[in-house]
């Protein structure tokens, strides 16, 4: 189970998403959508198919933590979907750390 209280604070912090296994990094959430509105599209690219899921901001709200760290299971218009927030990693990319940063 997942340590995030909502599927949307788990979105807000992603930087990616997988959705039904495939690996999606372009997606847009509007925070300020309301029940019927569309709070999350997400789109990537299987092979060379284009594929788009939308959801409202009421199947946003009622998604609920899937059985893996992370996962959520959503309600499309079509079908159920999981969905899957993944953050990226940061490094820095100075050699020195004892190098000072220059001003």
């Amino acid at each position: 189970m997942s340590d995030t209280p909502t599927f949307l604070a788990a979105l807000q912090g992603a930087d990616m998403l997988l959705i039904d296994g495939l690996h999606a990094w372009q997606f847009e959430l509007d925070e300020q959508a309301s029940d019927e509105q569309l709070q999350l599209t997400v789109e990537c690219m299987d092979g060379r198919t284009r594929r788009v899921w939308q959801f409202t901001a009421a199947a946003v709200a009622a998604a609920r933590a899937g059985e893996t760290a992370d996962s959520w299971r959503v309600a499309g218009a079509d079908a159920e979907h999981e969905v899957v927030c993944l953050g990226a990693i940061g490094a820095d990319n100075s050699d020195d750390e004892d190098e000072p940063d220059e001003a």
